[in-house]
């Protein structure tokens, strides 16, 4: 929250008609969640549009850091200690990881146990420091290239729509956070990219925007179209994935 506050966020919505993806999806017996088909659809957008993976940094002066690939980092809510809180998992490169790897990966995230998770406990870990230590911290992180994509990665994914609700204001201090509302029966969601405006301007999403309509009842609906010949399952275990 601190660090989102500052960063002058600019939202852009498109309504989309997911309906080939909608249909390819319902054709398989297994199928993956919307937050991994929606994943992997910006990860394969980001690895061709520059401006996404990119990020506003301080150190050692304000500049403009391009990342060579994607690192997404999706919100979970877990419960730890008796109480529901929201952990952040980062998944390297997701373009280049297969949908059911995906699903394997967003699913351990949202079912093992909160400690067994790196991302979580180093959290955990940062959350019991001070305040001053903690911000410190924080700031080193998001503002050496090198290191925020490792611990923040360059992309957030947050959702609420399985909650049949949608966040028209959501914050992080990332380039860009996507999220989208309920899907309708015919295939029709609104489809928001949250972006730092010091990155890009609001034209570089729109574009972005169409085109990623397009890599998902196109490039995705075609990969998932693959498993359902195949034959092949749409979940994988944790430890296929990391292969």
């Amino acid at each position: 929250m601190r660090f989102s506050i500052g960063v002058p966020r600019v939202t852009v919505q498109r309504q989309m008609n997911l309906r080939p993806l909608l249909e390819a999806r319902h054709g398989l017996d297994t199928r993956p969640s919307w937050t991994v088909l929606f994943l992997k659809g910006y990860a394969l957008l980001s690895q061709e549009t520059p401006e996404l993976r990119r990020a506003y940094i301080k150190f050692p002066r304000p500049q403009l850091y391009e990342y060579p690939t994607s690192v997404a980092s999706i919100a979970h809510e877990r419960e730890h200690d008796g109480e529901r809180v929201v952990l952040l998992s980062t998944i390297k490169g997701p373009e280049q990881c297969s949908i059911p790897q995906l699903e394997a990966l967003v699913r351990s995230a949202r079912s093992l146990p909160v400690l067994e998770i790196k991302d979580f406990r180093r959290s955990l870990k940062l959350a019991r420091a001070p305040a001053p230590v903690r911000w410190l911290l924080m700031w080193l992180g998001l503002n050496i290239g090198r290191k925020r994509a490792r611990f923040f990665g360059t992309f957030q994914l947050s959702v609420y729509s399985g909650l049949g609700a949608e966040s028209l204001n959501p914050l992080t201090p990332l380039t860009t956070l996507l999220n989208y509302g309920p899907i309708s029966e015919d295939g029709s969601v609104a489809v928001r990219v949250h972006y730092d405006h010091r990155v890009m301007d609001g034209a570089n999403i729109a574009r972005a925007l169409e085109r990623f309509e397009r890599i998902l009842n196109g490039e995705i609906v075609e990969e998932i179209k693959v498993l359902a010949q195949s034959g092949a399952p749409a979940i994988t275990s944790a430890a296929g994935a990391s292969k």
